[in-house]
């Protein structure tokens, strides 16, 4: 089974160069922002840019891609305002999906800010169902490390979501963010345990993609710094446990790694390959 790795990559200059870098630090399949996630702002990609980045995703064989939305996007909160700016904003990552064939916008949750977890659960459903959702792309949840009043730590938060939304949801498993929520993933039996919980509350047809990444802090601490592949504390035994097993192998990873020590992400995709059981 061929593996699916890849990176975050960079639109600066123009979203078709995401790709080029893509294929540059190794990877067959990625992740983008369509724009800063640091502040409210529409993606401006032109039709030239658009067809670019589709006709050089096909070429050179790199997909599937996600868009990662803005940081901003809060589906908890009880702020009308805020609600607003959140769901117009999911609105234009999944039409600038669309028009860059691009499968999946992957969003967190968002905080509750005090209306408590069960609110914040059905404020999140009822702001994805007010989304117009294009029919080639799939909107993820994902995973979150869990501090303060953010939901998507626990399994059963996404769960709910899903349950809740008449959308077709799909979840984007990030591992620093499941180890940093409570969710061991450093050991081949904390592993098989952890992705059994997985299964049996959110279900693996329900897992589309993995945001692969190391932690700098334990497990259940909640804090949320990725490390190296195999240098955090997750390790080589846990990250070698997880990306072979069975529900995983078929999954894309996108890895979200720092760029320190000398390594970046072409050094990360080089240990997944090594980690991956390749026959």
């Amino acid at each position: 089974m061929a593996l699916q790795v890849g990176a975050h990559a960079s639109i600066a200059g123009g979203v078709q160069n995401a790709v080029a870098e893509q294929h540059d630090v190794g990877g067959n399949c990625g992740q983008i922002f369509s724009h800063s996630p640091q502040v409210w702002q529409e993606p401006s990609i032109g039709e030239t840019e658009a067809r670019t980045f589709r006709e050089q995703s096909e070429t050179r064989g790199i997909g599937p891609w996600l868009i990662h939305s803005s940081y901003l996007v809060n589906l908890c909160t009880p702020k009308d305002d805020l609600r607003e700016r959140s769901i117009s904003s999911m609105q234009t990552e999944l039409d600038a999906a669309a028009r860059l064939c691009i499968d999946y916008v992957n969003v967190h949750l968002g905080a509750h800010t005090g209306a408590g977890v069960e609110q914040g659960l059905d404020n999140a459903a009822s702001a994805l169902d007010q989304l117009d959702v294009p029919e080639t792309v799939t909107i993820l949840i994902e995973s979150d490390a869990g501090s303060g009043t953010k939901l998507g730590g626990e399994f059963e938060h996404l769960a709910a979501v899903r349950d809740r939304s008449q959308q077709d949801l799909k979840i984007c498993l990030d591992t620093a963010h499941a180890f940093a929520a409570g969710y061991d993933l450093s050991t081949p039996e904390a592993v098989e345990e952890t992705l059994a919980e997985f299964d049996e509350v959110v279900g693996f047809e329900n897992l589309a993609a993995v945001h692969l990444n190391d932690s700098k802090h334990g497990c259940g601490t909640n804090k949320d710094e990725h490390a190296h592949l195999g240098e955090g504390q997750l390790g080589e035994p846990g990250l070698s446990a997880f990306v072979n097993h069975e529900a995983i192998r078929n999954r894309p990873l996108v890895l979200e790694t720092p760029t320190e020590d000398g390594k970046g992400f072409e050094w990360n995709i080089t240990r997944v390959h090594e980690l991956f059981d390749e026959e």
